[in-house]
């Protein structure tokens, strides 16, 4: 008795070991025109696999370059495309660049940096940058509580706000009133729901 253990491994498994045998098979026929109407065939066959996917603008290319790699690149026909180089097969793209720049309190995060700069863009005393400081801070408690899930002192938040502005804007608790704990912790739960009900 055979086990499907004891087999060749199959490079691309989504088609099955009989498809995988066809090109097997495509490989031990000598005759060049009797090799092209088999790989022809076993494309129909392929295809047949998946008719969702007929109407794809690339569908063809692909089914062609997943015959060259089952064959390992040694299946000598007429491809109708130009098919996948095999030492472009498993090439890596470049690295993404990404931005090296230091986050002084990680559990804020990048975004509340930027925000603080955006401050100095409202003339001071002005309604709009009472508001936007307003909504930092209460922001920076609501990722603070994210960050650590017990009650965070009011004055701890306001403290760290004014090392980010290095002294500049001055925010006592008498004059910012931070939404609570739970409250925060409410909203951003409410948050959440949302997103996962779409």
């Amino acid at each position: 008795m055979e086990y499907f253990t004891q087999l060749k491994k199959l490079v691309l498994p989504e088609y099955g070991r009989n498809i995988q045998n066809m090109v097997d098979h495509a490989l031990t026929i000598e005759d060049r025109a009797e090799r092209t109407r088999c790989a022809n065939t076993i494309i129909n066959l392929m295809g047949n696999m998946f008719p969702h996917l007929r109407n794809v603008e690339d569908f063809k290319y692909k089914l062609w370059d997943h015959l060259a790699i089952m064959a390992d690149f040694k299946l000598d026909i007429d491809y109708p495309y130009e098919i996948v180089k095999k030492e472009n097969l498993y090439t890596h793209p470049d690295n993404a660049p990404y931005k090296t720049s230091r986050i002084r309190y990680r559990h804020y995060g990048l975004v509340i940096e930027t925000m603080i700069k955006k401050i100095d863009d409202y003339p001071e005393g002005s309604r709009e940058r009472e508001e936007l400081i307003k909504l930092i801070v209460n922001h920076m408690k609501k990722s603070f509580i994210a960050w650590n899930k017990d009650n965070v002192e009011d004055q701890k938040i306001l403290e760290d706000f004014c090392d980010y502005t290095g002294g500049k804007i001055q925010v006592t608790p008498e004059l910012m009133k931070l939404m609570e704990s739970k409250e925060a912790f409410v909203r951003r739960n409410k948050v959440n729901i949302k997103r996962q009900g779409k």
